[in-house]
Formats: C-alpha cells, sequence, structure tokens
C-alpha cells in the first residue's frame, strides 16, 4: 500500500471545521490503496475542542506529532489568560474590537509571515528530516491554512523530491479577510511571494470551490482540482430523528460579525407581528459561537425569547440538530470575494434532508450547489422582502407536516467518493 504523509494543524482533539477534512480523507483512503501518516503539532493552541472525534481516528495509524511555540498563548497571558479568538475572521465577545485586538491582527499579519503558526515549520522539518532518512512516504499532502504547512511540505518536496500536493481549504491572499489584516507593502510582498512559491512548487492543488479554483489559476498554471469538502454518511444514518415540535431555525457553526443578516432579523420580528401562531411555534436554534454583533442584532429585533443558544456541542451532536430542525440557515459573509466562500457547514445540510434557507449572493459557489441539488432556497442580502416570502411559504409547508426537501445528486458529495477523488490524483502525480 503506498502511503501519504497529511501535514496538518488542525486534528483531534481539535474540533470545528478545519479538523473535518483532513481527519475524513485520512479515514477513507485506505479504501483506496493509500495509507495515511499524520504530521500535526503536539501542543496545539486550538479555538475549540471535540474529543469524540478522536473515535474516528484508528489505533494503527500513524500519527506524528511535533511540538512548536504558539505565540496565541503569550497574547492569553497578556490579555487576561482567556481563551479568544479575535477579530478579522474570529468570533468577538465584544461589539467593539478593542485596541489589543486590533494591535494582536496587526502584529499577526506583518509579524507572523504566513501566519501565527510559523514556529511549527523548523521543528517540523527538522523531524522530518530523520523519519524519512528511516521511512518511505510516496506522496506529501499538506492542508491550509495554516499555510505554515505547506512550507513544511515545500522543504521536504526540495530535499527529497518527494511528490506534493498542496491542498488548500481557504485561499491565502484572496482570502475574504486579507486585506483587513493592515499589512505593510513588505509583508504583502512577503505573503505574495510564498504564495507564488507554493503554487508553484507543488505537483498538484487541491482546492474546495469552483471559484477559488478560478482565482488561483490567475497566479499558477499547475493542476488544480477541486475536492468539495462533503459530508461523511456516517455521520447522518441515524433516519429515525424525530423533527422538532416547533418551527425550529437551526444554525450549526461560528457565527461572525460579518456574517450577519439584520434583514432576516427584522423579517423573523414583522412576521411574529403578521402570521398566526408565528410567535408560539418560532425557535432559533443555534449551536456554536456567535459574535457579540450577531446577538445585539437578535436582542434589538426582539428575538430574544426565541433563541436557544448551545455555545459548543461534539460534532455527533450536531448531525442531530442538523436533522431534527425544521429549517437550516445557512449565511456567507458579506465581504469581498464572498462568492468563493464554500463551508463544510453546506454539504452537512445536504446529508441532514431539511429545507435550507440560504442567505448569499445569487452567483455564489453556494446558491449554485443549492440549486442544482434541489436542497432549498437563496435569498441575496438585504431582500427582506424575498425573505419573508420564503420563510412563509416554509411555514405554512410546516403547519400543514409538508415541510420536507427531496434533495437531488448529493451522493457526489460525500466524503467516501470525494476522497477517492483525491486518491486518483495523488496516483497520477507519483
Amino acid at each position: 500500500m503506498n502511503k501519504v504523509l497529511i501535514i496538518t494543524y488542525y486534528w483531534p482533539p481539535g474540533g470545528g471545521s478545519g479538523v473535518q477534512r483532513c481527519l475524513k480523507f485520512a479515514k477513507y483512503l485506505g479504501e483506496y490503496g493509500w495509507e495515511p501518516v499524520i504530521l500535526t503539532v503536539k501542543n496545539p493552541d486550538y479555538p475549540l475542542f471535540d474529543k469524540s472525534l478522536e473515535d474516528e481516528v484508528p489505533d494503527f495509524m500513524e500519527v506524528l506529532k511535533v511540538p512548536a511555540w504558539e505565540p496565541y498563548k503569550l497574547y492569553h497571558l497578556v490579555t487576561g489568560g482567556k481563551r479568544k479568538r479575535t477579530n478579522i475572521g474570529f468570533i468577538s465577545e465584544r461589539k467593539k474590537i478593542s485596541i489589543t485586538e486590533k494591535i494582536s491582527v496587526w502584529l499577526r499579519g506583518n509579524f507572523f509571515i504566513p501566519d501565527a503558526r510559523k514556529f511549527w515549520i523548523k521543528p517540523s522539518v527538522r523531524f522530518l528530516d530523520r523519519y524519512l532518512q528511516e521511512n518511505k512516504i510516496d506522496c506529501i499532502l499538506s492542508s491550509g491554512p495554516p499555510h505554515s504547512a505547506h512550507l513544511i511540505a515545500s522543504e521536504i518536496k526540495q530535499k527529497f523530491h518527494i511528490p506534493w500536493v498542496a491542498d488548500f481549504r481557504d485561499p491565502w491572499t484572496g482570502v475574504y479577510y486579507f486585506q483587513s489584516l493592515k499589512l505593510s507593502n513588505t509583508s504583502l510582498r512577503k505573503h505574495q511571494e510564498l504564495e507564488k512559491k507554493v503554487l508553484s512548487c507543488a505537483d498538484a492543488i487541491t482546492v474546495v470551490g469552483d471559484t477559488m479554483k478560478i482565482d488561483f489559476q490567475k497566479i499558477t498554471g499547475k493542476h488544480i482540482e477541486v475536492i468539495y469538502n462533503g459530508y461523511d454518511i456516517e455521520d447522518y444514518r441515524s433516519r429515525n430523528v424525530i423533527h422538532d415540535e416547533k418551527f425550529t431555525i437551526g444554525y450549526t457553526g461560528m457565527f461572525f460579525r460579518d456574517q450577519n443578516p439584520p434583514e432576516l432579523w427584522e423579517a423573523l420580528n414583522e412576521l411574529v407581528e403578521e402570521l398566526d401562531d408565528f410567535k408560539e411555534n418560532l425557535k432559533l436554534k443555534f449551536s456554536g459561537k456567535i459574535d457579540a454583533v450577531v446577538l445585539d442584532s437578535i436582542e434589538k429585533a426582539g428575538l430574544n425569547e426565541f433563541l436557544e443558544h448551545k455555545d459548543y456541542i461534539e460534532h455527533k451532536e450536531i448531525t442531530k440538530i442538523q436533522m431534527s430542525s425544521q429549517v437550516l440557515l445557512f449565511c456567507i459573509n458579506r465581504v469581498e470575494n464572498a462568492e468563493y466562500i464554500l463551508t463544510g457547514k453546506v454539504f452537512e445540510y445536504l446529508a441532514a434532508m431539511r429545507p435550507i434557507l440560504g442567505i448569499c449572493p445569487a452567483n455564489s459557489d453556494v446558491a449554485k450547489i443549492i440549486a442544482q441539488t434541489q436542497s432549498g432556497i437563496t435569498v441575496d442580502f438585504g431582500q427582506k422582502g424575498k425573505l419573508k416570502e420564503v420563510i412563509t411559504a416554509y411555514y405554512k409547508k410546516f403547519k400543514k407536516g409538508e415541510l420536507k426537501v427531496s434533495s437531488k445528486g448529493i451522493e457526489r458529495f460525500s466524503r467516501l467518493q470525494l476522497t477517492g477523488g483525491l486518491a486518483s490524483l495523488l496516483h497520477q502525480v507519483t
């Protein structure tokens, strides 16, 4: 069996969406003739933990862990020792960003290049230098962000001439919050140079969406393969889940301030007054960290009494929430390049087989997938009237006991099939 070295910062017991992609690849690669060997960090600074995900890592799988200095831990000490995620692209517990958080974002962009995990690069290269002299690896797969993982792979490829696939879960300089990092011209050039180096040196590149592929094609002529995040059918085997008695609008995962849909909260507020029994039946069932700005908008719209919020639960419980909800809410970040934001959440929503209400640009990757699979309805930003129409239609079907969805062609997004595509690519580059 061929061996692939998977370099990933995020790995169980870490939680959240960043862990899922490589974990599921590792879970299914063996069925396609590839044995994964994992390189991850020994002392991670994860924002979320989910020990239940460790159950998906086979005992026989080789997991190599390299220690690294984590600058975020120093930041936590300076700010009082409490674990926080800050500002751009992160959840904030404050409605206004503090000076300390603003400084931390500036430092992150200008001094920690390509990212705050940069101190993991040299120890990992030294470790792999010894490891690869005694162990055969047929291919490397690095997954970012953090893009430090790609720099580890780049050095190892150059020294040992091992074929390398660079996997991008998010863009690098094209990521939606990149311009908000307050980069100096020198820092911007460094990021661009490193990005171009990775795209040029890798034997193949994988991305999670079609629009991201188009953007990367402007930088490199290398082969780029779209491998979506997908869903694991084993997480959704239990179809005896009872749907909620109330008209629940479910949301799972982090809810960032730039995802906040004020028009939705306003629409719901008006429907509470306009629709019979809507007030008695409405429930917002949210699971995951929610930014203070979002919570403030919900409160100002008079919807707090309908909100049931759990800060974080294990992934296996999230799937139950998704399958039991009446409607599943998906909100894209309201930023430049919003069209290619395509998180793993949308594929899990497909697997949950509940009607989706997506708030996103009509030309976005997620809107196209929801339309193609007939799994729900999407509404563009700012369209309060349209939102009221969609929610009213969903509610009327709910009252009749007819609220359901018959999605088409979602099988192609299963983790098992998607891993088969990755395995084919690994064979090609080797």
